[in-house]
């Protein structure tokens, strides 16, 4: 019964707060700023994140990381990210939804390239993604909806981390005219 309360105040939510921009293949040359969500768990996100802050560099984009950090951290542990641009499961509320100052805070920078890496479709994700306003829209995995205009994903058989997913979206990106 939990779930099912849980699965009514989601969909409300994503109703009140999803975008209705429309979406579609960008080339990079028109893209002028970008958000990329990244999983602190996976053990390439360090590379990651370098890569996509050479990317946006490398192309002139205005960009922003945010991290997502649900790792019940023990005593003594840090964070090693921001905590602006970090998401824990603190900023989560009863159902999922991020906090609205991480929400804001995305909003603000009216990306035009939203770059997911974050290997699942849970629900925090399928906000954030749907409710921004970018104009192209990258996953790893679809979300309801067809939120992503392109995926770029693994297999069970053969996983890869973030890393060598964004270089593999940078690939397709180079192609894109």
């Amino acid at each position: 019964m939990l779930e099912g309360i849980k699965t009514i105040l989601r969909k409300r939510c994503l109703k009140n707060y999803e975008s209705d921009s429309p979406t579609g293949i960008t080339p990079v040359d028109k893209l002028h700023s970008a958000v990329a969500f990244i999983d602190v768990e996976d053990t390439s996100f360090d590379e990651c994140k370098n890569l996509i802050l050479n990317f946006y560099r490398e192309h002139g984009i205005k960009g922003d990381i945010f991290f997502f950090d649900f790792r019940k951290l023990g005593e003594g542990e840090r964070l090693i990210t921001s905590i602006t641009t970090t998401v824990l499961k603190k900023d989560l509320n009863i159902f999922g939804r991020p906090s609205k100052e991480k929400i804001k805070l995305m909003l603000d920078g009216e990306p035009d390239l939203f770059i997911s890496l974050i290997d699942g479709s849970d629900f925090p994700i399928e906000f954030m993604a749907k409710c921004s306003k970018a104009r192209f829209k990258i996953g790893r995995r679809q979300l309801p909806g067809n939120t992503f205009d392109l995926v770029v994903s693994d297999t069970k058989e053969k996983p890869c981390s973030e890393a060598d997913v964004f270089r593999a979206i940078t690939t397709y990106l180079a192609k894109i005219k």
